[in-house]
């Protein structure tokens, strides 16, 4: 048996928001046991706290770690060995900034997937979708205008594959579904990135996305969907799509509807705000960047909006080459309209939820996953002790001590 004990703890249960003082026992990957005066079996490593808060590891469900460039409509022409170094140090500093899970919102395949697992590649646990679905003129064709060819070989390091009627999308969701696909990604509203398409075109079929979803179901899986607008995201949601990443657009009309579908939605602040900052110094196309206000301002509204009735939201990023380093930003961002306690909770418990991973990760209960971040300070008090990256003293996944500064 491998063990690990952190002593003297502020241990955050994220489901009550109340710290307990005391140790955490790990042993084979998962949490054995928590409380005060743990006894540590013969020959494992104890880590002294002295009164650090830990926390669940954190889960980003909206990250791109094949993204290492704002200029996604180059990434096809890369080599994809070139693509998968990039991605190994987008996920070891991932891993570095707390974060133990992400859900991959296309880009990422079961190469990098079984890497990580297989502990080829130092990172999060990967979920991922493969290509995202996208119709012709799509958030996902990031063909320029005058571009008629399109490379969809599951080799090239693009993040969408082009599919157009019923048939079509059937055939690409099952593709990414024989490939392992976690969840399918649909681009059902326009997008920043994209070259040809409005912010407020809608986009797909409702015949289609119901296609997609049928096919996600039947493997017992679900449709994540890229939507800004009111209108995008209420096709999207009477389709049977599980989360809605962005949202920026929503309004009142879309929340009842979150909550008779029993859907998520995944904002994702704080790569507007690092778009309009830094987007162009990271390859982000001058087209493109003169998009990101019509969404930049209404997204913390659309948050509280949401927030407000009820609806269960995840923790996103979505963030785009260089500009990875801002993950732990979208922490103190939320926490302009939230408390730090939903915060925490959208990247730990309810992104576990949306996952399918309850009461495996995103939680410090015994039987789960020894997947746990340790923080100097008390991120209920001040949001900054995750925002701020250096704060991070140790990362433990699968209860072993894999980063920190400590």
């Amino acid at each position: 048996m491998t063990a690990l004990v952190l002593r003297s703890g502020a241990l955050l249960d994220v489901e009550t928001g109340e710290y307990v003082d005391g140790d955490v026992l790990c042993a084979d990957g998962r949490i054995v046991e928590t409380g005060p005066g743990i006894t540590a079996p013969e020959g494992a490593r104890i880590v002294d706290l002295a009164g650090a808060t830990v926390l669940p590891g954190l889960i980003d469900a909206h990250v791109h770690v094949t993204a290492a460039t704002a200029d996604l409509g180059s990434l096809p022409s890369w080599s994809p060995s070139y693509v998968t170094a990039h991605a190994a140090r987008i996920m070891g500093q991932m891993l570095d900034r707390g974060f133990t899970t992400v859900r991959d919102a296309s880009g990422a395949d079961f190469g990098l997937a079984d890497a990580q697992a297989e502990g080829l590649v130092r990172g999060p646990r990967l979920a991922f979708c493969g290509k995202a679905l996208s119709q012709t003129g799509g958030h996902g064709d990031t063909r320029p205008r005058g571009v008629r060819v399109h490379d969809d070989h599951q080799c090239c390091a693009g993040l969408g594959r082009i599919a157009d009627g019923v048939d079509a999308v059937r055939a690409a969701a099952r593709d990414e579904l024989r490939a392992g696909a976690h969840h399918i990604k649909v681009m059902a509203g326009g997008g920043v990135a994209s070259p040809t398409d409005r912010i407020d075109s809608t986009q797909y079929s409702m015949d289609e996305l119901r296609a997609v979803v049928e096919e996600a179901e039947a493997a017992h899986r679900y449709v994540a969907a890229h939507a800004y607008t009111a209108r995008a995201v209420s096709r999207a949601l009477r389709a049977g799509v599980r989360s809605i990443e962005h949202g920026n657009l929503l309004d009142e009309s879309n929340l009842p509807e979150f909550l008779e579908h029993d859907a998520f939605l995944v904002p994702t602040l704080v790569t507007y705000w690092a778009l309009k900052t830094e987007g162009r110094e990271f390859g982000l196309p001058e087209d493109s960047w003169r998009k990101v206000d019509a969404v930049l301002d209404a997204g913390l509204a659309a948050l509280e909006r949401a927030h407000r009735a009820g609806v269960k939201v995840v923790y996103g990023t979505d963030l785009l080459g260089g500009m990875h380093r801002h993950q732990n930003e979208e922490f103190r961002i939320r926490s302009e309209v939230q408390q730090p306690l939903d915060v925490i909770r959208a990247a730990t418990s309810t992104a576990a939820e949306l996952l399918g991973m309850a009461g495996e990760i995103g939680t410090l209960r015994p039987g789960a996953l020894a997947d746990l971040v340790v923080v100097d300070g008390d991120p209920l008090a001040d949001i900054g002790a995750l925002a701020d990256p250096h704060h991070i003293r140790h990362v433990v996944q699968g209860g072993k001590l894999v980063g920190g500064t400590g």
